[in-house]
């Protein structure tokens, strides 16, 4: 949580952090200006103190409903810095020996932030050439994701409404499905052509939209063999045939930047052969024997150990007896969700992201079993938010049913 902050300076020996970028698709400068809906800015941190923005004047009020302390990019003359020279480098670094000096920035500082890498490889070394300050950065991850990684209640409440959000979508895309009629083993539209994969994109699409959801890396609409494959998003001109599973799995966010939901269900339409149902059942049994373990003070790579122990009992492959393998369990068992679809904690066997679980992460759980030679997939996702007490909640209560009945 944000409190954390200088608990993890200290740590880093930081005298101060700046974050810094392009607002949009910038999670660690989003979450460090409470959101501020600003094109660019700095955020500077010293240890011990609140953070101040810097933001061109243009974005003055945007920056000040951040409820911190606003410094114009201005005061500096920054446009006349530009303008003084052809070189935008020189003019950037002139301008943040200016701001450092009056914040009194000096010493170790960490930089943090998304940017195109040579810009900041650039800046970053002239910054510690001209102007004496120690550069520091962290390899991921970073202060600022362990930060992250636990959320207050004001940032639980965020994921939750979208988690309702986006499972009210779910809903009414079953719905759509259901609405239409069947012809020759498929879904066909009242004027008797084919629904597409494509088709059912477009209109979740729409839905998002009535509930102000965006989806950034897209939405996962899969049916037979391409389920099989876990990020396959699905062939837009495949007929939704009946009796195929089909995965629906989409990263939902606040629209236009803010905090995310994941959620992923499975179904097929009409029937299931009785392989899909095994492999159903497989994981719907896998994701209730998690869900009834997770706790506070455990270790992240324990439950990846357990999905992986209880689906070889099942006779599937996973990826605990081979790192290589593209079916069976083939991936991790879950990721953290916040301001990123993808953040701490992660679950894997990877000791460099093995996490203590803590009140206040909020991650995914979703075991999977895909076999794309064999012509289906199987995943089942939800979101647990470890509470005060350390223990397990389930955001997510859309319900588990494979079979959707026409």
């Amino acid at each position: 949580m944000k409190h954390d902050l200088d608990l993890l300076m200290k740590e880093r020996l930081l005298d101060a952090i700046v974050v810094t970028g392009k607002m949009n698709g910038n999670p660690p400068l989003y979450y460090v200006a409470n959101g501020a809906k600003v094109i660019r800015a700095h955020v500077i941190k010293k240890l011990g103190e609140e953070p101040v923005v810097i933001s061109s004047a243009i974005d003055r009020e945007e920056a000040a409903a951040s409820g911190l302390k606003v410094i114009t990019t201005n005061q500096y003359d920054l446009e006349g810095l530009q303008r003084a020279t052809s070189d935008r480098l020189s003019a950037q670094v002139e301008f943040l020996r200016l701001l450092f000096s009056d914040l009194n920035i000096k010493g170790k500082v960490g930089f943090y932030g998304y940017a195109d890498q040579g810009t900041a490889w650039e800046l970053l070394n002239a910054i510690q050439d001209q102007l004496g300050i120690e550069v520091c950065g962290d390899y991921e991850p970073t202060l600022i994701d362990l930060a992250r990684a636990t959320k207050d209640p004001g940032e639980a409440e965020r994921i939750r409404e979208v988690g309702r959000r986006s499972s009210a979508v779910m809903g009414m895309t079953v719905e759509f499905l259901k609405s239409h009629s069947v012809k020759n083993n498929a879904l066909v539209n009242a004027d008797g052509s084919p629904l597409t994969i494509g088709c059912v994109h477009q209109q979740i699409q729409r839905f998002l939209t009535q509930e102000g959801l965006d989806v950034p890396e897209g939405i996962i609409f899969a049916m037979g063999r391409d389920a099989g494959v876990p990020h396959n998003k699905g062939n837009p001109k495949d007929i939704v045939e009946l009796g195929k599973s089909i995965i629906f799995d989409f990263g939902t966010r606040e629209m236009g930047g803010g905090y995310y939901f994941d959620m992923t269900r499975t179904f097929c339409l009409g029937y299931a052969t009785p392989e899909v149902e095994k492999a159903y059942r497989d994981v719907y049994d896998c994701i209730h024997l998690l869900l009834g373990a997770y706790k506070a003070g455990n270790e992240s790579c324990s439950y990846m150990q357990m999905a992986c122990n209880f689906v070889e009992t099942r006779g599937h492959p996973t990826r605990g007896r081979d790192t290589k393998t593209e079916k069976g369990f083939a991936t991790g068992l879950g990721h953290g969700i916040g301001l990123a679809v993808h953040e701490q904690p992660f679950f894997s066997f990877s000791p460099a992201e093995n996490t203590i679980l803590q009140p206040g992460h909020i991650f995914t759980c979703e075991p999977g079993l895909y076999y794309p030679d064999r012509g289906f997939g199987v995943r089942l996702e939800d979101v647990i938010l470890i509470d005060s007490d350390g223990w397990p909640q389930n955001l997510c209560d859309f319900p588990k049913e494979l079979v959707i009945h026409l």
